[in-house]
């Protein structure tokens, strides 16, 4: 999978928060509603990794994501017009930006696992 692929989801998760921050809803509402496709599509391939037996953690990572950009979507949608952002909508747009980045985290901390010893073979004289 590319890397723009995986990125575009997070990157208008929190364009949308930037939006809501600025009090712009009906456009971070739009962002939202914009990364759904998007995150879809980066958990397919996720998940068709893992299932050719590649690294699961893009797809499990993409999958909690794409859920969790549904329930942000779902609970804004549904707040009364006028009103406040809820806090659930703000709490997993949130959520999803992090779930997004822990593939990232694991590749920069990835150095700094301990080397694996490999058992070395006696051989008796």
């Amino acid at each position: 999978m590319r890397v723009g692929s995986r990125l575009l989801p997070p990157a208008l998760a929190v364009c949308a928060l930037l939006a809501d921050a600025g009090g712009v809803h009906g456009l971070a509402g739009w962002l939202v509603l914009i990364a759904l496709p998007c995150a879809a599509g980066a958990a397919f391939v996720g998940v068709s990794d893992l299932l050719e037996g590649k690294s699961r953690l893009p797809g499990v990572t993409s999958s909690v994501a794409l859920t969790l950009l549904v329930l942000a979507s779902t609970v804004r949608d549904h707040a009364p017009r006028g009103a406040h952002v809820p806090t659930l909508a703000v709490t997993a747009l949130v959520a999803a930006v992090i779930v997004c980045a822990i593939p990232a985290l694991v590749w920069v901390l990835e150095p700094l696992r301990a080397p694996r010893t490999v058992a070395r073979l006696r051989t008796e004289p």
